[in-house]
């Protein structure tokens, strides 16, 4: 899968499950772990696991199955590690204080 078709499938699954804010951010050359970075938010611990768990599993039935997932028992930031591109799952106030946004855009 090219990484518009991978990104656009990511961000179409945590949408299903109403992540809110999605972004993505290209982090090609600035980052030499990944190429892509996409954000959302979750509204608690449970909804924010619930996206990750859902991205990971709809992922997995496509054929790709994620490097690594966590931070799932905390439930605050869950990171979904699909190896060109990193979903980050965040609760409103990990996103505000560590602004990836900023930091890789």
């Amino acid at each position: 899968m090219q990484n518009e078709q991978l990104n656009a499938f990511i961000a179409d699954k945590a949408d299903d499950m109403k992540a809110e804010g999605i972004l993505t951010i290209d982090v090609q050359g600035k980052s030499s772990i990944t190429d892509f970075m996409i954000i959302c938010t979750g509204t608690s611990k449970r909804h924010v696991a619930s996206i990750a768990e859902h991205v990971a599993r709809e992922s997995k039935l496509a054929g790709m199955e994620p490097l690594a997932i966590d931070g799932e028992d905390e439930g605050e930031w869950v990171i979904v590690d699909m190896g060109d591109t990193i979903l980050h799952v965040m609760q409103q106030e990990q996103r505000d204080i560590y602004q990836l946004e900023k930091l890789w855009g």
